[in-house]
């Protein structure tokens, strides 16, 4: 029980990463507030979960949403002690090919939310006398991809931010670390329809020889959430079966 008396806030919660990690929190001990777009699917999450999962319909791109968020999860749990930045989106595309739309929407959903949850939050972690705050970035937060120019930008500002954040709060003894996952089992990579071969071909390029499951990323979330991890803060650890070790 390793995060035992702790409450928990965890964006993008009603599948894939985002659930995986509440699972695994509230098996630790946590109480945890789920929040995402989807209200039914959040719903349906939170009962899979279990009695200490509470969904919270909003999306991080709102900022009178986020507050609402915090709002609630501290009227449910009288405090908050961490927070997973996972919510994203993936919208393909060039340099050219990508709209201003699509640029803008990638940007305040995997960047501005990530600033906004995190300031909202870090009040309440301060005056708890310490905190974890994780983000969720990928491993094209430091590498390159073809058709994914909005998104890798917006994940290496994710890292970014991580570092900076890390030595801003490092002396209030709030942690800000962030995962970079490699390509994950997940609703927004079944998205994208991959053939046998695609599938095949991206899959050899991690050396462990598959791509992740949600909850192989659970894990190093709850490490860095729990009191194990609290001389690490301003780090990014690869989740990716070996891809970025090419």
């Amino acid at each position: 029980m390793r995060l035992a008396g702790k409450a928990a806030i965890v964006t993008g919660g009603g599948s894939g990463i985002g659930k995986a990690i509440a699972a695994a929190f509230v098996r630790e001990g946590a109480k945890v507030a789920i929040c995402g777009r989807n209200a039914r699917r959040l719903v349906q999450a939170a009962a899979d979960i279990g009695p200490q999962c509470l969904a919270l319909t909003a999306d991080v791109s709102h900022s009178d949403e986020i507050t609402c968020v915090v709002k609630q999860a501290l009227e449910k749990f009288e405090r908050l002690d961490i927070l997973v930045n996972n919510a994203g989106i993936l919208l393909a595309g060039t340099a050219e090919s990508l709209t201003d739309e699509q640029w803008e929407q990638t940007f305040n959903t995997n960047v501005r939310g990530v600033w906004q949850l995190s300031r909202a939050a870090l009040p309440h972690m301060r005056k708890a006398g310490s905190g974890s705050i994780i983000n969720i970035a990928s491993v094209l937060s430091s590498l390159g991809a073809r058709n994914r120019v909005a998104y890798a930008a917006s994940k290496g500002a994710v890292l970014a931010m991580t570092r900076a954040m890390a030595l801003d709060h490092a002396e209030e003894n709030i942690r800000i670390n962030c995962i970079c996952p490699g390509i994950v089992e997940t609703e927004m990579v079944a998205a994208f329809n991959l053939d046998d071969n695609a599938r095949q071909q991206r899959m050899a390029a991690h050396p462990m020889g598959r791509f992740g499951q949600p909850e192989d990323i659970a894990g190093l979330a709850v490490f860095l959430a729990s009191d194990e991890a609290r001389w690490i803060t301003g780090a990014a650890f690869p989740a990716d079966g070996g891809y970025s070790a090419h």
